[in-house]
């Protein structure tokens, strides 16, 4: 504390630098702005330590992206901007607010049922992409995407979700006839499961006109499905969709494995129109 008389500001540098780094990168921001002697410390390396990854080093010498940096509040601001890691085929970012990581998985990091197969999927590069290729589904009966990561390569005790990033061509067709299967299991605790429809939400519902038969069909199928709440994808900042495939708490009490899940397999009926770029793994608050 502070003694009777003093002010503050007459505290050393390295004082005033531990307290900021007791704080948040914003509230660091900020205070840099209230006096020289802030500012000073706020530039330091110590303070911005604390908001950086423990195994920073082994992302930047991971990082495809240049890093250029003299400072580790450069370095910081750097990986709030995502950079492309593992040679391409993963994306990293820190968050603002905390320093927590985030994480896209590339699609071909993915496990998709066909996928390899050129009949049914197609691999291409688009411009609205951070990866060098998304795979679209061309046609295909059984449809299932799973993605892995370790819990050790995420911030401890954080609550995370994740988002399967995609989107839904003006073709599309059967993706929406009956709700897909949602589930994340990390290691040995029971899978949590859910449903989610992938139907792009500004879409008008289309015109009934199949026939009795084909309802019933339909009717029939969704009776097979697990219950779920039939979650909608949400439109991204970014141009993309995302749907929540679940949420987990990260303890970081060791290094179990994530495993993430989306299938639509029950009656086997045809679909097409789906785009893919990955998994995304992000903090929630």
């Amino acid at each position: 504390m502070v003694a009777a008389g003093e002010h503050l500001f007459d505290l050393p540098e390295d004082c005033i630098s531990t307290i900021l780094s007791l704080t948040s990168p914003p509230d660091v921001l900020k205070l840099s702005l209230v006096n020289s002697i802030f500012q000073s410390a706020a530039e330091l390396d110590c303070v911005w330590d604390a908001f950086l990854p423990s195994d920073w080093q082994e992302i930047a010498r991971n990082s495809v992206t240049s890093l250029n940096f003299s400072t580790k509040r450069e370095l910081f601001l750097c990986l709030c901007n995502s950079i492309l890691i593992d040679g391409g085929y993963k994306s990293f970012s820190l968050d603002k607010s905390t320093g927590k990581k985030s994480y896209v998985i590339s699609v071909k990091e993915l496990s998709i049922a066909y996928g390899d197969e050129p009949d049914h999927w197609n691999w291409k590069t688009i411009p609205e992409s951070r990866f060098a290729e998304v795979a679209e589904l061309k046609m295909i009966c059984r449809l299932e995407i799973q993605g892995k990561m370790k819990t050790g390569e995420l911030s401890p005790n954080t609550t995370y979700g994740a988002y399967l990033l995609m989107k839904i061509s003006d073709g599309s067709f059967g993706l929406d006839s009956i709700p897909a299967e949602i589930s994340i299991k990390v290691g040995n605790q029971e899978s949590v499961s859910s449903t989610a429809y992938l139907r792009h939400p500004r879409s008008k519902k289309k015109e009934q006109l199949e026939s009795l038969f084909y309802r019933n069909r339909m009717e029939m199928l969704k009776t097979r499905v697990n219950k779920g709440d039939e979650r909608m994808p949400r439109e991204r900042e970014d141009g993309w969709l995302e749907i929540q495939l679940g949420d987990f708490f990260n303890g970081g009490n060791g290094d179990e494995e994530i495993t993430m899940r989306l299938m639509e397999v029950k009656g086997y009926h045809v679909k097409g129109g789906l785009v893919i770029e990955g998994i995304e793994l992000r903090p929630k608050y």
